[in-house]
């Protein structure tokens, strides 16, 4: 249990043990130094691999068994979010890396390690992007536990909990800039007849809109934009199930 501010946050930490993993729960934890939210950066997602460390699959924790989902691929989830603060900095999380409370990074109970996640504030839909490399938060009323930074950035770190919407996001798809929007490509032709033809097979396949954009001296054939990155994995997934379509994610 962590008291700060007159209120009881429940935080963990996972270290990586010969045979298993030792998780240490602290008597106190708290904030670090005060710092600016607009000048914290959220976390850039990249591709990385599926580390060994902090993946073992099923573990035990407090007498519950937890299976670690196969790929972050899809998931979306509403809970509450809590944070963790100055009682881990400077520890291992349980992938190895240093917790730095100062870093965009989280806690999660299932998700692969590493994961990135984006993380909405549903009462205010302030939204940050953090890295998951770390177990917990072990606590039925949880979804993920914050690094003190994110909380801070997502404007949560003096209430202690916020109710949130978690979104796995595929390192492989681009994030669109503020001027930017998020689309799939599903095909590029060299003339627009053919481009046309193409785009009305899909008329009744999929209710996104469908756009023909001039590029170079290609016509390429868009779905979009998206909304988020749920959405346009999605899409994604039910192009190449139904339709056999390789479709890549690009933005305009």
């Amino acid at each position: 249990m962590k008291f700060y501010r007159f209120y009881f946050v429940v935080v963990s930490f996972l270290l990586p043990a010969c045979g298993g993993y030792y998780y240490a729960h602290p008597l106190q934890d708290g904030a670090g130094i005060e710092i600016d939210h607009n000048k914290i950066k959220n976390a850039q997602p990249i591709e990385e691999p599926i580390t060994k460390a902090g993946n073992t699959n099923p573990y035990t924790q407090f007498g519950v068994t937890y299976e670690i989902m196969p790929s972050s691929l899809g998931y979306r989830e509403v809970g509450n979010a809590s944070w963790y603060g100055s009682k881990f900095h400077g520890r291992r999380t349980s992938n190895g890396d240093i917790y730095d409370m100062y870093s965009m990074t989280a806690a999660h109970k299932t998700l692969p390690i590493p994961t990135y996640v984006r993380v909405t504030r549903l009462d205010t839909q302030q939204t940050i992007i953090v890295r998951v490399n770390d177990r917990g938060p072990f606590h039925d009323q949880r979804i993920i536990d914050l690094s003190y930074a994110a909380a801070v950035k997502l404007g949560f770190s003096d209430s202690g909990t916020a109710k949130v919407l978690v979104e796995a996001i595929d390192a492989s798809v681009p994030l669109p800039t503020d001027d930017e929007k998020a689309y799939l490509q599903i095909g590029a032709f060299d003339n627009p007849e053919s481009a046309i033809k193409f785009a009305a097979q899909f008329d009744d396949k999929i209710s996104t809109p469908i756009a023909i954009k001039a590029v170079n001296s290609a016509y390429k054939v868009l779905i979009g934009p998206f909304k988020n990155s749920g959405e346009l994995l999605l899409a994604k997934q039910t192009l190449r199930l139904e339709s056999n379509i390789s479709a890549f994610a690009v933005n305009r």
